[in-house]
């Protein structure tokens, strides 16, 4: 069977060396860094429950959640440099929009943040898919990334004029 021709054109992926794997760990590193400042920096006192600055600066209205993506999107940047797939980082994505978009719903969405913790588990995902080597990253894998980012803060920008609108649509209820 090992002598079959399927099995033996396989081409063998390159072994990294390990200045590489360091250089390798130390993304990661930066990932799992920024993940835990964003979503359990701080221990609640007295009880199990861990905050970090996605939550916090959440309670500032409307700027506070975009800075907190702003950083957090950092982790997305350093997924295509280290070469993660494009279905991995388009999950990735994925789970910085559910965090932006519930993020803007004021109280609801810093809870919503507590409870989901997305940076978090986008750095498992990225350092799951960065134990084994893949192809290096190209022009259109950074293209996708931008292009991702910018969707989903258009997303959040939309669902906060539309939050915008209703407490305005409210307002001018009650001075009629």
């Amino acid at each position: 069977m090992a002598d079959d021709p399927v099995f033996s054109q396989q081409p063998l992926e390159p072994a990294l060396d390990d200045e590489q794997e360091r250089q390798r760990e130390a993304l990661r590193d930066s990932a799992d860094s920024i993940a835990r400042l964003l979503d359990s920096v701080v221990q609640i006192p007295g009880t199990s429950i861990r905050v970090g600055l996605d939550a916090l600066l959440g309670l500032i209205p409307g700027l506070g959640d975009w800075i907190a993506n702003f950083i957090g999107s950092t982790i997305l940047f350093l997924a295509v440099r280290l070469e993660v797939p494009k279905i991995v980082i388009v999950r990735m994505a994925f789970n910085m929009g559910i965090n932006t978009i519930i993020g803007t719903i004021p109280g609801i969405g810093d809870l919503f943040s507590i409870w989901f913790r997305s940076n978090l588990k986008n750095a498992r995902l990225l350092r799951r898919y960065t134990s084994k080597r893949t192809s290096r990253a190209t022009l259109g894998d950074w293209l996708f990334v931008i292009g991702l980012l910018i969707g989903t803060f258009a997303i959040a920008i939309a669902a906060f004029a539309l939050i915008l609108w209703g407490f305005l649509s409210l307002w001018n209820m009650e001075v009629q």
